[in-house]
């Protein structure tokens, strides 16, 4: 602005222009500058927020414009606060993933505020500088749910929430699937409640996309079949819904950490467990499916070519929402799940055009085939360097498959877990994207999906124990899993604290780890990045925030 107000009193006042028509030019240029203050001014507010899981409706996990933090200073990080919230754990779940909203008017003036959600049907608003709390909601159902709960269908609050700043609110979808729209700065209902999906149904994130809100369900709990649903709530006194059910006979449930992911245009994404497949009848079990929008068609599909092996051992594609990045022409899609296998799929032509056949495929881990503790589960993370590379993060369970690919770097043994960075290079002989391996990171157990700011990638080892059955981990005959799954206890047994790692995004270096500051394990969450913060939760209704020193 000052170089505006400089160039404005040099401008010379030659016989060209009178004293009329430069008055003129010089409110053009001020309003030009004050323009792009405004433009700077918005662009630096967005960069701010973390407005839904993954920070996304791509689920990229990516802080665009985070420039507090960086690969040099984030060793100086410190628990600069922690918050005991009044949330009962239900089933392992606790809090989900935290949002952040900047410049929300409250009671108390303009303030940046955290959300999460709780599963006992609670929301929070923190204040982001001292983690006082601002306001909290309870939700309270009219109805029951039929059975008790337990971890695979807890009867709890399970989607992260979604925020719409134009809107100013959050929605967040009870455990009785009703969805809400609170006001950002005081928890008002100003949307709703209107019901979503059935009552104690298992839903996932919330993704907000034109206008539309979309949630994915998984594992039959209260009998209700697996698909995505969406409420247009640009019409709050009439909102549509719809459904898109993508099994008739059960299963193939999209249960990744993210619920579905959005793509460019017209499209969402989603990933489907074990289940029929049969897309000539509309059953889509074991696959990554296109979905347009806003009518719910499917569109397009791929099904890896051992799908019916994959359904077999239980060794769901959906355990991880996909996530969408675009590389030079190509606009892609990185997925995989318990099976271990890596997918890069053309996000315009899923499978090519036999619907198998991938750009590529990378086995990373479980060559033992468990349906339990192994494979890649969550979601992703991906990042545009300064120097235009795109970077694709990938959480791994479990010991690393003797398959994978050679990494050049690498930073120890990994029994239990790790992040796996790739960049997305192109191939000489066919000019198609390709994964190129560049690092493994140390230990993780086991990682939640990793979230990437300017040059630092950002995971969480959780500590929890991935065990779900006893005896043997690996299907033996249909509908055997071991000796029988464990009870909500015997999960909560063996469990150690959560650590927060801040890895060189291009080496995997660790440069900062959070010690004994978390004190407990957390179970299916995620973080946020925002404003040179890091925010986590634990199992025990915490709240966490990490920063610079002072």
């Amino acid at each position: 602005m000052k170089t505006i107000i400089k160039t404005i009193k040099q401008c010379p006042r030659g016989d060209s222009l009178d004293e009329k028509r430069q008055g003129a030019f010089q409110r053009k240029i001020v309003g030009a500058g004050l323009l792009i203050l405004f433009i700077g001014l918005a662009v630096r507010a967005r960069a701010g927020n973390w407005l839904t899981f993954g920070h996304d409706p791509q689920r990229t996990g990516w802080a665009r414009g985070e420039d507090a933090l960086s690969v040099k200073n984030v060793s100086h990080l410190e628990l600069q606060w922690k918050v005991q919230l009044k949330n009962q754990p239900l089933s392992l779940t606790a809090l989900t993933a935290p949002l952040v909203a900047t410049h929300v008017t409250t009671p108390q003036g303009v303030k940046t505020l955290v959300y999460v959600a709780g599963s006992s049907d609670h929301v929070f608003a923190l204040d982001a500088n001292t983690g006082k709390l601002v306001w909290s909601v309870t939700f309270h159902s009219p109805v029951v749910p039929k059975n008790p709960g337990m971890w695979l269908c807890p009867n709890n609050l399970n989607a992260t929430p979604t925020i719409d700043r134009r809107a100013e609110l959050i929605y967040v979808l009870g455990a009785d699937g009703r969805l809400y729209g609170l006001g950002l700065g005081t928890g008002r209902i100003k949307f709703g409640p209107i019901q979503f999906v059935p009552p104690y149904t298992k839903d996932w994130s919330l993704n907000l996309v034109h206008g539309i809100i979309y949630t994915s369900v998984s594992q039959d709990c209260s009998g209700t079949q697996s698909g995505i649903y969406a409420m247009d709530v640009r019409h709050p006194m009439r909102p549509v819904i719809r459904d898109l059910l993508v099994a008739k006979r059960g299963g193939a449930g999209i249960w990744g950490r993210g619920g579905v992911t959005a793509g460019e245009g017209t499209r969402i994404y989603a990933a489907t467990g074990d289940g029929p497949n049969d897309p000539a009848v509309g059953e889509y079990g074991s696959s990554v499916i296109a979905v347009k929008i806003p009518k719910l068609k499917v569109v397009d599909y791929y099904s890896p070519n051992d799908y019916e092996l994959l359904t077999r051992y239980d060794l769901d594609v959906g355990a991880s929402s996909p996530a969408w990045l675009a590389h030079g022409r190509y606009h892609l899609l990185a997925a995989g799940g318990k099976g271990g296998t890596l997918y890069l799929l053309n996000a315009d032509r899923l499978g090519s055009g036999d619907h198998q056949t991938p750009l590529e495929t990378l086995r990373l881990a479980n060559d033992e085939r468990a349906y339990e503790e192994n494979g890649i589960w969550g979601g992703f993370a991906t990042w545009r360097d300064a120097e235009g590379e795109t970077w694709l993060y990938v959480p791994v369970w479990g010991p690393i498959s003797k398959d994978a690919p050679r990494f050049p770097l690498t930073h120890g043994p990994a029994p239990d877990g790790c992040l796996m960075a790739f960049r997305v290079g192109t191939n000489v002989r066919t000019h198609r994207p390709e994964l190129v391996p560049a690092w493994v990171s140390r230990d993780f157990n086991r990682p939640e999906p990793p979230v990437v700011a300017n040059g630092v990638v950002f995971g969480l080892s959780t500590g929890e124990n991935p065990q779900q059955t006893q005896g043997a981990a690996v299907v033996t005959k249909p509908g055997h899993y071991g000796n029988g799954i464990l009870t909500n206890q015997e999960r909560m047994a063996n469990t150690r604290h959560a650590v927060l790692y801040a890895l060189d995004a291009r080496t995997g270096k660790v440069l900062y780890n959070s010690g004994d500051a978390m004190t407990s394990w957390v179970h299916f969450s995620g973080l946020a990045v925002a404003n040179g913060r890091v925010y986590a939760v634990d199992h025990d209704s915490q709240v966490y925030c990490f920063g610079l020193k002072k």
